[in-house]
């Protein structure tokens, strides 16, 4: 990731560094499709993996979550 970056009210944070990461944010940090990720998210939001937060309509991503399930992950 060069210098993929959000503004936020007029700061920067590196998408590396966020908590929480939108689903597009999320595909380009983790080079999944957009498709997949929110296939992973419909199929995981009752189990113990567990990786997102809904705000609304939006789904976000805790980035560590999802990182640490993906290493638990053969096969997607």
């Amino acid at each position: 990731m060069d210098k993929v970056e959000t503004g936020i009210k007029g700061n920067t944070v590196p998408i590396w560094e966020k908590y929480m990461l939108t689903v597009d944010e999320a595909a380009q940090y983790f080079g999944i499709g957009e498709k997949k990720i929110r296939m992973l998210i419909a199929e995981n939001a009752e189990s113990d993996y567990c990786f997102t937060v809904q705000v609304g309509n939006k789904s976000l991503v805790n980035r560590q979550k999802f990182e640490k399930f993906l290493n638990q992950t053969t096969a997607l």
